[in-house]
């Protein structure tokens, strides 16, 4: 069996950049045989933490370096999957701290972390002893995140995240 290849993206904190990496995720995720929604919500999920770093880890700055890395992984049942990590040079924030605001305020914004945790199987923030943030996600296809994202519901819920336009 040949290893798996590490897939290293170097970007600015530009919002120019997510296009970009929007890109080399959905392809990454069509070649490891993952479906429309689950693609959808791995590159959904990557876009929001890359919105969170560029607005809170760099408060805006538009010149600072972010990295992610896209790896295949298997889950422990064999089904494929992608490890993601995004890493920053921005503020430091205690992982305990990094949470969504309550769901029953309605405004605008700050759904990035529940929609991280939502759609992807496995998430942690930590932070590394020379500074910045580093974020480890995986996603694997059919996943129990799945059903967050309208792949159908997870045991015990009635039903998962509407998609765009419904």
């Amino acid at each position: 069996m040949t290893p798996a290849v590490p897939i290293e993206l170097n970007i600015t904190s530009s919002a120019k950049c997510l296009p970009v990496v929007r890109g080399a995720v959905e392809k990454m995720a069509n070649v490891e045989g993952f479906g429309e929604m689950d693609s959808h919500a791995l590159t959904l999920a990557i876009d929001e933490a890359l919105a969170n770093v560029i607005e809170h880890g760099y408060e805006g700055k538009d010149d600072q370096p972010i990295s992610i890395t896209l790896l295949p992984v298997k889950s422990p049942d064999g089904r494929p999957g992608i490890s993601v990590t995004v890493r920053d040079k921005g503020r430091q924030v205690p992982p305990e701290k990094i949470k969504g605001r309550p769901l029953d305020e309605v405004r605008p914004g700050g759904l990035g972390v529940h929609i991280i945790k939502s759609v992807m199987d496995e998430v942690e923030y930590s932070c590394p002893p020379d500074g910045g943030m580093l974020l480890s996600m995986v996603k694997y296809v059919g996943g129990d995140a799945s059903a967050a994202f309208g792949g159908g519901p997870k045991e015990g819920q009635a039903g998962g995240l509407a998609q765009k336009g419904e």
